[in-house]
This record gives structure tokens, C-alpha cells and sequence, in this order.
């Protein structure tokens, strides 16, 4: 008799641990992987300048820096990366890799709907998944600083969703 009751609260005992460990086990988080950058075709040989011609102004390095001046937009309450920001960031990482020396600050940004504290925190994840989506294609996480303003510097003041969309950013500033 008492051998059962001491095999009835061994079973209640491991039984309540088992559900617990099986249910609680970290999910695995897919994240879509930046494809390997396509090898660079090597630069054809400038053509020799003709006489009487100015040669063509090269690229201001203002104009290459612009792609770092874009946004990347997420949905409402969200943190995960759509695909075009994926894509703006591949470009960003290429910029980086082009500029080693350049650092970023990356702003995460909120609508008004929620809490101050709320968007706060909402803008830290929007921020940091940016930078570890930077960090996973290859840039030093030591180039990269994030900052959440929450809903404190809205670009558009409108209340409608065109606008709250707008609002709902990671903007990136090269230091």
C-alpha cells in the first residue's frame, strides 16, 4: 500500500516537471539568410580620354551615402523585418563594407498608438533588429549603436494610418 502511494507522488512530482521542461523549450527562430554577395565583375579599363573632351565627373561620395539616409518601415507592433527592409539593409551592409571606417546610429521610431513606454520599448526591438540583421551579414557590431525614440520624433503628424505608417521606422545616421 505505501508502495504505491510513494509511486503515485513520484509520478505527480515528475510528471508536472516533464510538461514543464517540453513546453518551455526555446522555439527555433527562422530568419530568412542574406544571400552570399554575387562576386564583382572586374572594371572594364577607362577608355583614354579624347582630346577636346572633359572627362565625366565622377560620383559625388554624397550621392553613394544616400542609401544610408533611407528609412526601413515596419508593420503596426511589429519588430521583424519586412523583405524591402531586408533588401535596404543588404545595400546598407554593402555601403558599410565599402566605408570601414563609417559608424551608424540606428533610430528605432514608433507611431503615437501605445504607451510612451510602450514605444519605447517597441523602438529598441525595431532598432536591434536592424543592427543584428546588419551584424548577421558581416558588419562589426562595434560600428553599429541603436537608440529608441519611441514616438517622440514622428515625421508625420497626421492621425490616420497613411501616416502612423510612415512613423513606424528605423532611421539610420552616420556618425
Amino acid at each position: 500500500m505505501q508502495k504505491k502511494m510513494w509511486l503515485m507522488i513520484a509520478l505527480l512530482l515528475v510528471i508536472p516537471v516533464l510538461l514543464f521542461t517540453v513546453g518551455c523549450q526555446k522555439k527555433a527562430v527562422t530568419q530568412a539568410k542574406a544571400p552570399a554577395p554575387a562576386p564583382a565583375a572586374a572594371p572594364a579599363p577607362a577608355p583614354a580620354p579624347t582630346p577636346g573632351k572633359a572627362p565625366a565627373p565622377a560620383a559625388p561620395p554624397a550621392a553613394s551615402a544616400m542609401i544610408m539616409q533611407e528609412d526601413i518601415y515596419y508593420d503596426f507592433d511589429k519588430s521583424t523585418l519586412r523583405p524591402a527592409a531586408q533588401d535596404d539593409l543588404m545595400k546598407k551592409a554593402a555601403w558599410l563594407r565599402a566605408n570601414p571606417n563609417a559608424a551608424v546610429t540606428i533610430e528605432g521610431h514608433c507611431d503615437e498608438r501605445g504607451t510612451n513606454e510602450y514605444n519605447l520599448a517597441l523602438g529598441d526591438r525595431r532598432a536591434d533588429s536592424a543592427k543584428s540583421y546588419l551584424v548577421d551579414l558581416g558588419i562589426a557590431a562595434s560600428r553599429l549603436t541603436t537608440v529608441s525614440y519611441g514616438e517622440e520624433r514622428p515625421v508625420c503628424s497626421q492621425q490616420n494610418e497613411e501616416c502612423w505608417s510612415k512613423n513606424r521606422r528605423a532611421h539610420f545616421v552616420v556618425n
